[in-house]
């Protein structure tokens, strides 16, 4: 029951930062308009969300300017965390 919640946990984060990483390409190619609201209204949301995550990624990685690897660091855990730290707490590896 546990492992199932926690899982679930991990599998939006993981979604939310997928979305968001899409989202932020389609942007910078100019295939999303951020002028329109709901653009705005998604991407300022998912920042929202995820800013915390990314803020203390950012103080130990070294300035990348205008690169920023917080997100790829950030995804790579998360990926470990769902994937071989979950499963093995819980013994189903």
């Amino acid at each position: 029951m546990i492992y199932d919640i926690l899982r679930l946990v991990l599998n939006l984060a993981f979604y939310v930062m997928i979305i968001q990483i899409i989202m932020s390409w389609l942007l910078n190619f100019n295939v999303l308009n951020y002028g329109q609201p709901f653009v705005r209204g998604l991407w300022d949301g998912l920042n929202r969300l995820l800013e915390p995550v990314y803020r203390p990624i950012r103080s130990i990685l070294p300035d990348t300017r205008p690169l920023d690897l917080a997100p790829l660091v950030a995804f790579v855990i998360l990926i470990a965390l769902r994937d071989i730290v979950l499963p093995t707490l819980f013994g189903l590896r």
